[in-house]
């Protein structure tokens, strides 16, 4: 293992020893209807086949990255354990996954991601195993897409590695949010207005907190790609993040 990547990883385990207290992550264990939550499950499974299949693929063409890949997967646990108190039964927090998702791509951050919310479940009593669906559907299929397609979309149009990052990462935290205040709203329509102004109200609550939230999680995920930028120059090479359009930052 490279020693800058090494210590990245030394710096996140210092972060993850550093106690806090326990609360609901994302949607808490036994907060949704059965029904939506098989819905939930159902509709991400299509989705982390893809992503066993791009990292499988990844992993063989490339296997000087799997550290890197472990450095995205702790990134991610880390800033998703950092959470506020929001809309009861949930909270808000950064997700994490835009550094994967710029690495390896959005499938291969639904693996990560949902293995990242199963250990916050299974260690933390973050989220739930019932929910485990909704919060991955949420935080690793559609957070990780948009942040893809974001990135993408502003590389081809001629901005900087750094910018792209910072918009996508930006974009793909508050879908993270819009996503579960959609899932939230599905499941509990408010009696008056129904659906929509239920909507309504959860993602103005989680606005306060995660606006500010996705910014600083934008910035710091780039001082990280910056960092392994420098410090990782032929792993970015091999998993074909800096293209030529890209190689400024």
């Amino acid at each position: 293992m490279k020693s800058s990547t090494r210590k990245v990883l030394y710096f996140i385990a210092l972060l993850l020893i550093v106690p806090n207290k326990a609360a609901a992550m994302h949607i808490m264990e036994g907060f949704l209807p059965l029904e939506w939550a098989l819905f939930w499950w159902g509709v991400t499974l299509p989705f982390l086949i893809l992503g066993f299949r791009s990292i499988r693929k990844t992993i063989l063409e490339n296997p000087e990255t799997k550290m890197i890949l472990g450095l995205s997967g702790a990134f991610a646990f880390v800033l998703s354990a950092l959470k506020i108190p929001s809309v009861t039964g949930s909270s808000s927090h950064p997700t994490g996954v835009g550094l994967g998702t710029v690495l390896y791509g959005p499938f291969a951050m639904t693996i990560i991601g949902t293995i990242v919310l199963l250990f916050q479940a299974l260690l933390l009593a973050h989220g739930g195993i019932t929910t485990l669906g909704a919060n991955a559907f949420s935080m690793a299929v559609i957070g990780p897409v948009v942040t893809y397609l974001v990135y993408k979309g502003a590389i081809k149009i001629g901005w900087s590695l750094s910018m792209a990052v910072f918009l996508a990462t930006v974009l793909g935290g508050i879908s993270t949010y819009v996503m579960t205040s959609l899932q939230l709203a599905l499941a509990f329509p408010s009696e008056v207005g129904g659906i929509l102004a239920s909507f309504t109200k959860f993602a103005g609550i989680f606005a306060v907190t995660q606006i500010p939230l996705a910014i600083s999680e934008g910035l710091l995920t780039v001082i990280v790609m910056n960092f392994l930028r420098k410090y990782n120059l032929e792993e970015l090479k091999s998993l074909r993040v800096l293209s030529k359009e890209a190689n400024e930052l």
